[in-house]
């Protein structure tokens, strides 16, 4: 019997080893990862650079605490703010926490301002975390069930519709942020239209609200930039993004600027873990195999002629009711579920997910190659097409 709580319905394989996109189980058997631990390892399993980096920091100083200076953590600060365009960086262990924080800056901006019940906006399909404030974030029912009362605080819109954001807006005073994510990811690879994320800035300007962006999953060049919003010339107040920036060391952040760079004091917030030496030498050593390697751009080349291949191959299939991707986050949306399609996957050695049923989500790692690539989507299409 297993000691271990029952939170996860987990698959029948342990792994022993990983290298590059691939794992290798405790039987010795090989799997082309094209799910990455759900977007974490996006440099691909032991990348020589990051664990250099984490065997070397490990070595000299693995913790200090917040209370004092740490170099490894304001290098990583300065180098995110230079390039997201935000200003100050609160560094957290998670995704969720890094969305704690956005809220919490969120609920400071309310109380400042003297409002009685200050709210953030958030989008149905969503999800922001597992936490009681990101959990009621989520915008999934499941998530919610029986976790009842939820907090209050939020209001909620459908995703990609600025006339709902629009009226929201006009009549919900209370409301002073907004929480969203460019591409909902575990909800199924739905990407905002053109022009959705402009819209909102343009709602939150005129009514004085924060627009924070959720970029968890599509951050850290996952989809062909550094960030999603820099498909647009958008930019945010507030950005949290966690996942791929420790290739699975844990780290999250919540970065800021303007008003809301300013809004925590000390006794506000606070991490024990959150941005420790070790955590933040990953952090580094990831930007660095980023930013030598071009592995935005190979990220973007990538993406697309994946989605032109599952496009070519499944085109006419009765099967699809959608296939979509931006950069490294491809979905293929079947019109029935598709309950055995994982397993079967990893009986011919390839490791992807399904969310909602439905949705076969590719997430794999931005050092894929085209052999590779072309291994995973083969492989999908022929699970499919039987």
């Amino acid at each position: 019997m297993s000691h271990v709580m029952n939170t996860y319905a987990r698959l029948p394989v342990a792994f022993a080893s990983g290298q590059g996109a691939y794992l290798t189980d405790t039987n010795g058997k090989q799997y082309l990862d094209g799910l990455t631990g759900l977007a974490v390892v996006g440099l691909g399993h032991a990348d020589p650079t990051v664990a250099a980096a984490i065997s070397e920091q490990a070595q000299t100083l693995t913790h200090t605490s917040n209370l004092y200076e740490i170099p490894t953590q304001s290098r990583l600060a300065d180098r995110l703010c230079g390039i997201s365009g935000m200003e100050k960086v609160f560094f957290a262990n998670s995704g969720a926490e890094a969305n704690e924080a956005a809220i919490k800056l969120a609920r400071l901006k309310g109380n400042k301002a003297g409002l009685k019940n200050p709210s953030v906006l958030v989008m149905d399909g969503s999800f922001h975390g597992r936490t009681m404030a990101t959990l009621t974030a989520t915008g999934n029912r499941k998530v919610h069930a029986g976790f009842e009362p939820l907090l209050s605080g939020f209001a909620r819109a459908p995703f990609d519709d600025v006339a709902a954001v629009q009226q929201i807006a006009d009549n919900n005073p209370e409301v002073v942020a907004l929480l969203v994510e460019p591409i909902l990811g575990e909800g199924g690879i739905y990407i905002a239209s053109d022009g959705y994320l402009e819209a909102l800035r343009r709602i939150c300007d005129a009514h004085d609200w924060l627009m924070m962006l959720d970029e968890i999953q599509t951050g850290n060049g996952r989809t062909g930039k550094y960030f999603a919003y820099q498909h647009t010339n958008v930019l945010p107040d507030v950005v949290t993004t966690a996942k791929g920036l420790g290739n699975g060391m844990p780290i999250g952040v919540c970065m800021a600027r303007d008003e809301a760079a300013e809004l925590f004091v000390p006794g506000n917030h606070g991490s024990t873990f959150g941005g420790n030496p070790l955590a933040c030498a990953a952090g580094n050593a990831v930007l660095d195999v980023i930013e030598r390697d071009d592995l935005i751009d190979r990220a973007a080349e990538l993406g697309d002629r994946m989605l032109t291949k599952l496009q070519t191959e499944l085109a006419g299939s009765n099967r699809i009711k959608q296939i979509r991707g931006l950069g490294l986050m491809l979905a293929v949306e079947l019109n029935e579920d598709a309950p055995n399609l994982v397993v079967d996957a990893m009986a011919q050695g390839v490791l992807i997910n399904v969310t909602q049923g439905n949705i076969v989500r590719m997430l794999p790692p931005l050092t894929l190659t085209d052999t590779e690539a072309d291994i995973l989507v083969d492989t999908v299409v022929d699970l499919i097409r039987d």
